[in-house]
């Protein structure tokens, strides 16, 4: 427990302990005054001189409550609340103008992830990166959640995709500096930020797998994000079936990869979640979990100290009165 004012609490119990030290020399001056007279308390009297002393202990225990109550006490309480570093990694690639999700691929994952952001408590520090040929910064995470959405809404399709770069890109604003990958792809520490959490609007389709490989990057860059505890949320925009699209003058087939995503996702602790419609991208909000934090908040006890001290100041007065017919 803790106080506001100190120095409140030490004078009303200095006041409490004075009003008590008064009140054991009045009983015993007063003890000593019958004994002198040879009276002896008994009976009915006896029971009336300990209705009074009890009523008098009960105003003198509220006085120090009342005291207590007034130098502001509180406890410390730990209190879990969703809390932390949320980036939405947006993928702003050419496939992503790909209508198999009406109207596009990337407007659907810009409604989603607006509708995202909304249901965040301010408690939730939010920042956007857009990818495409490598990871831009367009918004670092911020409690004011009006900017997060405003980048969003700005975003528009062109260029490639590479997945490994978004998830640099979104380490670098989680951590405010340069997140990159040490020689022949080395996984770099960059400290622990176990309460950031990175959300990935993609289809999938990236410029290294589609050449015929495996995208070494994305695999490195999820390794560093699980070395420093944050997780990825992946989010699969588009459709298996797939369909085509106008890049640069060329017309492209493009389908949903679940594959790269799910593994990316489950490299780092996270949830794969699956979009071909956009009303399943209108639920991402609910089934994206975001971690718990334990913090510790300071509880008024003010209330509870001067309720229990009104009560006690009550009882006091109602001893004194009805054991000797006056207040004090």
């Amino acid at each position: 427990m803790s106080f506001a004012d100190p120095v409140l609490l030490a004078v009303g119990l200095l006041v409490a302990v004075a009003l008590a030290s008064a009140a054991i020399v009045v009983a015993r001056r007063r003890a000593a005054a019958l004994a002198a007279a040879g009276v002896a308390p008994s009976g009915r009297g006896g029971r009336r001189d300990r209705g009074r002393t009890a009523g008098v202990w009960c105003t003198i225990a509220g006085v120090a409550v009342l005291a207590v109550a007034v130098a502001g006490p509180s406890a410390s309480v730990p209190v879990s609340r969703a809390s932390g570093t949320v980036i939405l990694a947006m993928d702003v690639s050419g496939s992503m103008a790909a209508t198999d999700v009406p109207p596009d691929r990337l407007d659907a994952a810009k409604q989603a992830a607006v509708s995202f952001i909304n249901a965040q408590p301010p408690t939730v520090d939010i920042g956007v990166v857009a990818f495409h040929r490598g990871g831009l910064e367009a918004a670092l995470p911020t409690a004011d959640h009006a900017t997060a959405t405003a980048a969003v809404r700005r975003l528009a399709p062109g260029g490639g995709t590479s997945l490994g770069d978004a998830i640099l890109a979104a380490l670098s604003a989680i951590t405010h500096r340069t997140v990159g990958l040490g020689r022949n792809g080395s996984v770099p520490a960059i400290g622990y930020w176990p309460s950031a959490t990175i959300v990935l609007f993609s289809d999938g389709q990236d410029e290294a797998a589609a050449a015929g490989g495996t995208d070494t990057i994305a695999v490195a860059a999820a390794a560093v994000a699980q070395k420093a505890g944050v997780h990825i949320d992946t989010v699969g925009v588009g459709t298996a079936a797939g369909t085509t699209v106008d890049v640069d003058g060329y017309h492209l087939f493009t389908a949903l990869d679940e594959a790269t995503l799910k593994s990316i996702s489950q490299a780092t602790g996270g949830a794969y979640h699956p979009a071909s419609d956009a009303s399943q991208l209108n639920g991402i909000a609910s089934s994206i979990n975001l971690r718990l934090t334990v913090t510790n908040q300071p509880l008024p006890l003010a209330g509870a100290f001067i309720a229990l001290a009104l009560a006690l100041l009550v009882a006091g007065a109602v001893l004194t009165v009805t054991r000797t017919g006056r207040v004090v």
